[in-house]
Protein backbone atom coordinates (compact mmCIF):
# COMPACT_ATOMS: atom_id res chain seq x y z
CA UNK A 1 0.00 0.00 0.00
CA UNK A 2 1.52 3.34 -0.96
CA UNK A 3 1.21 6.49 1.97
CA UNK A 4 3.07 7.08 4.84
CA UNK A 5 2.32 4.29 7.52
CA UNK A 6 2.64 5.32 10.87
CA UNK A 7 0.46 2.85 12.91
CA UNK A 8 3.38 0.32 14.43
CA UNK A 9 1.81 0.71 17.43
CA UNK A 10 -1.67 -1.35 15.80
CA UNK A 11 0.94 -3.46 13.89
CA UNK A 12 4.71 -3.21 12.73
CA UNK A 13 5.57 -4.08 9.29
CA UNK A 14 6.29 -7.78 8.75
CA UNK A 15 10.11 -8.40 9.04
CA UNK A 16 12.10 -9.94 6.16
CA UNK A 17 13.26 -12.63 8.68
CA UNK A 18 9.37 -13.32 9.76
CA UNK A 19 8.71 -13.95 5.95
CA UNK A 20 11.03 -16.53 5.57
CA UNK A 21 10.57 -18.44 8.89
CA UNK A 22 6.54 -18.34 7.91
CA UNK A 23 7.12 -19.59 4.17
CA UNK A 24 9.71 -22.27 5.44
CA UNK A 25 7.29 -23.41 8.02
CA UNK A 26 4.69 -23.82 5.27
CA UNK A 27 6.60 -26.81 3.97
CA UNK A 28 6.04 -28.85 6.78
CA UNK A 29 2.97 -30.77 7.01
CA UNK A 30 3.31 -32.66 10.63
CA UNK A 31 1.96 -32.07 13.57
CA UNK A 32 3.90 -30.81 16.45
CA UNK A 33 2.03 -33.30 18.85
CA UNK A 34 2.58 -36.41 16.17
CA UNK A 35 5.33 -38.90 16.63
CA UNK A 36 6.38 -39.94 13.57
CA UNK A 37 9.30 -38.01 11.38
CA UNK A 38 6.76 -35.20 10.38
CA UNK A 39 5.59 -34.44 13.10
CA UNK A 40 8.92 -34.79 14.96
CA UNK A 41 10.24 -32.15 12.27
CA UNK A 42 7.10 -29.77 13.13
CA UNK A 43 7.91 -29.86 16.95
CA UNK A 44 11.26 -29.47 16.26
CA UNK A 45 10.17 -26.03 14.48
CA UNK A 46 8.20 -24.89 17.93
CA UNK A 47 10.36 -25.75 20.79
CA UNK A 48 13.07 -23.28 18.33
CA UNK A 49 10.68 -20.23 18.54
CA UNK A 50 9.74 -21.36 22.40
CA UNK A 51 13.69 -21.19 22.59
CA UNK A 52 13.96 -18.06 21.01
CA UNK A 53 11.13 -16.51 23.51
CA UNK A 54 13.15 -18.15 26.41
CA UNK A 55 16.71 -15.51 25.33
CA UNK A 56 13.87 -12.62 25.78
CA UNK A 57 11.88 -14.02 28.68
CA UNK A 58 13.14 -16.17 30.55
CA UNK A 59 10.37 -18.50 31.90
CA UNK A 60 7.42 -20.89 31.33
CA UNK A 61 5.63 -19.94 28.17
CA UNK A 62 2.43 -20.72 26.90
CA UNK A 63 1.90 -19.86 23.22
CA UNK A 64 -1.50 -18.16 22.45
CA UNK A 65 -3.27 -16.50 19.62
CA UNK A 66 -2.22 -12.92 20.70
CA UNK A 67 -1.82 -10.35 23.47
CA UNK A 68 -5.61 -10.57 24.17
CA UNK A 69 -5.72 -14.24 24.89
CA UNK A 70 -1.98 -14.19 27.07
CA UNK A 71 -3.77 -11.39 29.23
CA UNK A 72 -7.14 -13.50 29.31
CA UNK A 73 -5.01 -16.06 30.41
CA UNK A 74 -3.16 -14.72 32.70
CA UNK A 75 -6.35 -12.96 34.62
CA UNK A 76 -7.73 -16.66 34.70
CA UNK A 77 -4.58 -18.47 35.73
CA UNK A 78 -3.69 -16.28 38.36
CA UNK A 79 -6.43 -13.86 39.48
CA UNK A 80 -8.36 -16.69 41.53
CA UNK A 81 -8.88 -16.28 45.05
CA UNK A 82 -7.14 -12.50 44.90
CA UNK A 83 -7.96 -9.40 44.56
CA UNK A 84 -7.17 -8.19 41.26
CA UNK A 85 -5.82 -4.35 40.80
CA UNK A 86 -5.35 -2.73 37.68
CA UNK A 87 -3.95 0.50 36.48
CA UNK A 88 -6.58 3.14 34.63
CA UNK A 89 -4.93 3.26 31.57
CA UNK A 90 -4.54 -0.57 30.97
CA UNK A 91 -5.22 -2.02 27.65
CA UNK A 92 -9.25 -2.98 27.33
CA UNK A 93 -8.01 -6.46 26.92
CA UNK A 94 -6.99 -6.53 30.81
CA UNK A 95 -10.11 -4.59 31.50
CA UNK A 96 -12.13 -6.61 29.84
CA UNK A 97 -10.57 -10.12 31.34
CA UNK A 98 -11.25 -8.50 35.03
CA UNK A 99 -14.26 -6.48 34.87
CA UNK A 100 -14.58 -6.26 38.65
CA UNK A 101 -11.15 -5.04 39.01
CA UNK A 102 -10.38 -2.13 41.54
CA UNK A 103 -8.70 0.46 39.25
CA UNK A 104 -5.55 1.97 40.23
CA UNK A 105 -5.48 6.13 38.85
CA UNK A 106 -2.94 7.18 37.34
CA UNK A 107 -0.89 10.86 37.02
CA UNK A 108 -0.99 13.45 35.07
CA UNK A 109 1.74 12.22 33.04
CA UNK A 110 -0.19 8.49 32.44
CA UNK A 111 2.67 6.85 35.00
CA UNK A 112 0.79 4.67 37.69
CA UNK A 113 0.52 6.25 41.11
CA UNK A 114 2.35 4.31 43.25
CA UNK A 115 1.07 5.82 46.30
CA UNK A 116 -2.44 4.68 45.70
CA UNK A 117 -0.83 0.97 44.60
CA UNK A 118 1.13 0.82 47.99
CA UNK A 119 -2.51 1.82 49.91
CA UNK A 120 -4.64 -0.53 48.40
CA UNK A 121 -1.86 -2.95 48.58
CA UNK A 122 -1.55 -2.24 52.29
CA UNK A 123 -5.50 -3.40 52.62
CA UNK A 124 -7.82 -6.89 52.38
CA UNK A 125 -6.21 -10.08 51.11
CA UNK A 126 -3.45 -10.96 48.23
CA UNK A 127 -3.65 -9.22 45.20
CA UNK A 128 -3.06 -9.51 41.51
CA UNK A 129 -1.64 -6.33 40.06
CA UNK A 130 -1.59 -5.69 36.38
CA UNK A 131 0.17 -3.14 35.09
CA UNK A 132 1.57 -3.07 31.38
CA UNK A 133 5.01 -2.03 30.75
CA UNK A 134 4.46 0.79 28.36
CA UNK A 135 0.88 2.04 27.20
CA UNK A 136 0.18 1.04 23.79
CA UNK A 137 -1.80 4.87 23.30
CA UNK A 138 0.84 7.68 24.55
CA UNK A 139 3.60 5.05 24.67
CA UNK A 140 4.35 6.09 28.53
CA UNK A 141 6.51 3.73 30.35
CA UNK A 142 5.29 2.74 33.98
CA UNK A 143 7.97 2.60 36.53
CA UNK A 144 8.10 -1.11 36.76
CA UNK A 145 10.63 -1.49 39.47
CA UNK A 146 9.26 0.20 42.02
CA UNK A 147 6.30 -0.98 41.04
CA UNK A 148 7.87 -4.86 41.12
CA UNK A 149 8.64 -3.66 44.65
CA UNK A 150 5.52 -3.27 45.92
CA UNK A 151 4.19 -6.32 44.51
CA UNK A 152 6.59 -8.33 46.69
CA UNK A 153 6.32 -6.77 49.44
CA UNK A 154 2.89 -7.06 50.07
CA UNK A 155 3.02 -10.45 48.25
CA UNK A 156 1.20 -9.31 45.20
CA UNK A 157 1.48 -11.12 41.99
CA UNK A 158 2.36 -9.07 39.24
CA UNK A 159 1.23 -9.45 35.55
CA UNK A 160 2.70 -7.23 32.50
CA UNK A 161 1.46 -6.46 29.09
CA UNK A 162 4.32 -6.42 27.76
CA UNK A 163 3.18 -6.41 24.26
CA UNK A 164 4.43 -2.77 23.37
CA UNK A 165 7.80 -2.76 25.04
CA UNK A 166 9.05 -6.11 24.05
CA UNK A 167 10.61 -4.38 20.79
CA UNK A 168 13.43 -3.12 22.92
CA UNK A 169 14.18 -5.01 26.16
CA UNK A 170 15.08 -6.19 28.42
CA UNK A 171 11.55 -6.55 29.91
CA UNK A 172 10.75 -6.04 33.52
CA UNK A 173 10.59 -8.76 36.25
CA UNK A 174 7.12 -9.94 36.92
CA UNK A 175 5.13 -13.48 37.65
CA UNK A 176 3.92 -13.24 33.99
CA UNK A 177 4.82 -11.28 30.70
CA UNK A 178 1.83 -11.26 27.66
CA UNK A 179 3.53 -11.14 24.84
CA UNK A 180 2.50 -10.32 20.73
CA UNK A 181 4.46 -11.05 17.61
CA UNK A 182 2.87 -8.83 14.74
CA UNK A 183 3.69 -5.77 17.20
CA UNK A 184 7.11 -7.06 16.77
CA UNK A 185 6.75 -7.43 13.02
CA UNK A 186 6.06 -10.68 13.27
CA UNK A 187 2.64 -12.23 11.59
CA UNK A 188 -0.51 -12.16 13.39
CA UNK A 189 -2.21 -14.52 14.88
CA UNK A 190 0.52 -15.61 17.88
CA UNK A 191 1.87 -14.69 21.39
CA UNK A 192 2.48 -15.81 24.11
CA UNK A 193 1.94 -16.01 28.20
CA UNK A 194 5.71 -16.40 30.24
CA UNK A 195 5.13 -17.49 33.81
CA UNK A 196 7.57 -17.35 36.30
CA UNK A 197 8.17 -21.63 36.43
CA UNK A 198 6.19 -22.80 39.13
CA UNK A 199 3.02 -20.69 39.15
CA UNK A 200 -0.39 -22.60 38.33
CA UNK A 201 -1.95 -22.29 34.68
CA UNK A 202 -4.99 -24.25 34.39
CA UNK A 203 -6.63 -23.71 30.92
CA UNK A 204 -8.42 -21.20 29.62
CA UNK A 205 -9.08 -23.34 26.29
CA UNK A 206 -9.07 -26.65 27.27
CA UNK A 207 -8.31 -29.37 24.34
CA UNK A 208 -6.33 -32.24 23.41
CA UNK A 209 -3.12 -31.47 26.13
CA UNK A 210 -0.82 -29.23 24.08
CA UNK A 211 1.32 -26.42 25.98
CA UNK A 212 1.31 -29.29 29.02
CA UNK A 213 -2.31 -28.87 28.93
CA UNK A 214 -2.35 -25.27 29.85
CA UNK A 215 -3.76 -23.85 26.14
CA UNK A 216 -5.61 -26.87 23.95
CA UNK A 217 -5.57 -26.78 20.18
CA UNK A 218 -2.93 -27.39 17.53
CA UNK A 219 -0.05 -25.14 17.52
CA UNK A 220 -0.16 -22.29 14.77
CA UNK A 221 3.26 -23.21 13.77
CA UNK A 222 3.72 -20.70 10.53
CA UNK A 223 2.89 -17.77 12.67
CA UNK A 224 5.14 -19.02 15.58
CA UNK A 225 7.77 -20.08 13.34
CA UNK A 226 7.57 -16.12 12.68
CA UNK A 227 7.11 -14.71 16.12
CA UNK A 228 10.28 -17.10 17.05
CA UNK A 229 12.37 -15.34 13.81
CA UNK A 230 11.62 -11.49 14.89
CA UNK A 231 12.44 -12.12 18.73
CA UNK A 232 16.13 -10.35 19.39
CA UNK A 233 16.41 -8.50 16.27
CA UNK A 234 18.04 -4.87 16.04
CA UNK A 235 15.53 -2.25 16.82
CA UNK A 236 16.57 1.42 15.70
CA UNK A 237 15.60 2.94 19.03
CA UNK A 238 17.40 6.24 19.07
CA UNK A 239 16.76 6.59 15.61
CA UNK A 240 12.77 6.59 16.09
CA UNK A 241 13.34 8.80 18.94
CA UNK A 242 14.74 11.23 16.80
CA UNK A 243 12.35 10.92 13.96
CA UNK A 244 9.24 11.42 17.02
CA UNK A 245 10.94 14.39 18.54
CA UNK A 246 11.10 15.71 15.02
CA UNK A 247 7.40 15.40 14.42
CA UNK A 248 6.73 16.33 18.20
CA UNK A 249 8.81 19.86 17.66
CA UNK A 250 7.09 20.47 14.03
CA UNK A 251 3.76 19.98 15.71
CA UNK A 252 4.57 22.38 18.61
CA UNK A 253 6.07 24.99 16.07
CA UNK A 254 3.25 24.69 13.56
CA UNK A 255 0.40 24.67 16.58
CA UNK A 256 1.05 26.05 19.94
CA UNK A 257 -2.63 24.98 21.10
CA UNK A 258 -1.87 21.22 20.56
CA UNK A 259 -0.78 18.70 23.46
CA UNK A 260 1.78 15.89 23.59
CA UNK A 261 0.31 13.31 26.24
CA UNK A 262 2.32 12.35 28.53
CA UNK A 263 5.34 14.20 27.28
CA UNK A 264 6.77 14.68 30.25
CA UNK A 265 6.65 10.86 31.13
CA UNK A 266 9.52 8.21 30.10
CA UNK A 267 8.13 6.81 26.62
CA UNK A 268 8.45 4.00 23.85
CA UNK A 269 10.96 5.87 21.43
CA UNK A 270 8.41 5.84 18.45
CA UNK A 271 5.58 7.01 19.84
CA UNK A 272 2.91 10.48 20.23
CA UNK A 273 -0.46 10.86 20.69
CA UNK A 274 -0.88 14.52 19.53
CA UNK A 275 -4.46 16.24 20.87
CA UNK A 276 -5.70 19.73 18.82
CA UNK A 277 -8.38 20.54 20.92
CA UNK A 278 -11.69 20.77 19.33
CA UNK A 279 -11.09 18.66 16.35
CA UNK A 280 -12.15 15.49 16.84
CA UNK A 281 -9.94 12.27 16.18
CA UNK A 282 -11.80 10.53 13.69
CA UNK A 283 -11.83 13.44 11.72
CA UNK A 284 -8.24 14.13 11.61
CA UNK A 285 -7.75 10.53 10.77
CA UNK A 286 -9.54 10.37 7.57
CA UNK A 287 -8.44 13.54 6.38
CA UNK A 288 -4.63 12.24 7.47
CA UNK A 289 -5.49 9.07 5.36
CA UNK A 290 -6.74 10.76 2.59
CA UNK A 291 -3.56 12.41 2.09
CA UNK A 292 -1.90 9.13 2.59
CA UNK A 293 -0.81 9.13 6.20
CA UNK A 294 -1.89 6.05 8.37
CA UNK A 295 -2.40 6.64 11.87
CA UNK A 296 -4.65 5.93 14.57
CA UNK A 297 -6.93 7.34 17.20
CA UNK A 298 -5.60 5.55 20.65
CA UNK A 299 -6.08 1.87 20.33
CA UNK A 300 -6.76 -0.54 17.19
CA UNK A 301 -9.20 -2.47 18.72
CA UNK A 302 -12.97 -1.36 18.54
CA UNK A 303 -13.70 -3.02 14.91
CA UNK A 304 -12.82 0.57 13.42
CA UNK A 305 -15.36 2.35 16.19
CA UNK A 306 -13.76 5.49 17.18
CA UNK A 307 -14.56 6.76 20.98
CA UNK A 308 -12.94 9.01 23.19
CA UNK A 309 -10.01 8.06 24.69
CA UNK A 310 -10.71 5.99 28.27
CA UNK A 311 -6.66 6.06 28.08
CA UNK A 312 -6.65 10.21 27.99
CA UNK A 313 -9.84 10.57 30.48
CA UNK A 314 -7.82 8.44 33.11
CA UNK A 315 -5.08 11.33 32.48
CA UNK A 316 -7.38 13.87 33.14
CA UNK A 317 -8.37 15.14 29.73
CA UNK A 318 -12.11 15.75 29.43
CA UNK A 319 -13.00 16.99 26.02
CA UNK A 320 -10.03 16.30 24.53
CA UNK A 321 -10.04 13.22 25.16
CA UNK A 322 -11.79 12.51 21.50
CA UNK A 323 -8.95 14.52 20.35
CA UNK A 324 -5.84 12.80 19.99
CA UNK A 325 -4.14 10.73 17.15
CA UNK A 326 -1.32 8.45 17.86
CA UNK A 327 1.38 8.25 15.83
CA UNK A 328 3.37 5.31 16.19
CA UNK A 329 6.63 5.16 13.62
CA UNK A 330 7.89 1.51 12.75
CA UNK A 331 10.83 -0.31 12.42
CA UNK A 332 11.54 0.69 8.95
CA UNK A 333 10.31 4.60 9.16
CA UNK A 334 11.67 6.91 6.63
CA UNK A 335 14.07 8.97 7.26
CA UNK A 336 11.72 11.97 5.51
CA UNK A 337 8.85 10.67 7.65
CA UNK A 338 8.52 13.72 10.01
CA UNK A 339 8.34 16.03 6.97
CA UNK A 340 6.17 13.65 4.96
CA UNK A 341 3.63 13.56 8.23
CA UNK A 342 4.14 17.26 8.94
CA UNK A 343 3.21 18.29 5.71
CA UNK A 344 -0.04 16.31 5.59
CA UNK A 345 -0.91 17.50 9.34
CA UNK A 346 -0.48 20.92 8.58
CA UNK A 347 -2.72 21.12 5.90
CA UNK A 348 -5.41 19.25 7.46
CA UNK A 349 -5.44 21.76 10.63
CA UNK A 350 -5.83 24.60 8.44
CA UNK A 351 -8.37 22.94 6.58
CA UNK A 352 -10.45 21.47 9.60
CA UNK A 353 -9.93 24.26 12.06
CA UNK A 354 -11.77 27.09 8.81
CA UNK A 355 -14.07 24.99 8.78
CA UNK A 356 -14.77 24.90 12.93
CA UNK A 357 -14.12 27.93 13.31
CA UNK A 358 -11.22 27.33 15.30
CA UNK A 359 -8.09 29.51 14.85
CA UNK A 360 -5.18 27.79 12.86
CA UNK A 361 -2.09 30.08 13.02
Amino acid sequence: MSGLYLDANATEPLRPEARAALLESLDLCGNPSSVHAAGRAARALLERARAALARLAPGEAVFTSGGTEANALALHALGQGRRVLVGATEHAAVRAAAPEAALLPVHADGTLALEALEAALRTGPPALVCAMAANNETGVRHPMGEIAALCAAHGALLHVDAVQAAREGPLPAADSLALSAHKLGGPPGAGALVLRPGLPCPALIPGGGQERGRRGGTEPLPALAGFGAVIGLPYDAARLARLRDAIEEGVRALAPEAIIAGAGAPRLPNTSLIILPGLPAETQVIALDLAGVRVSAGAACSSGKVARSAVLEAMGFGAEAGCGIRVSLPWNAPEDAPDRFLAAWREMRARLSSRRGLRAT
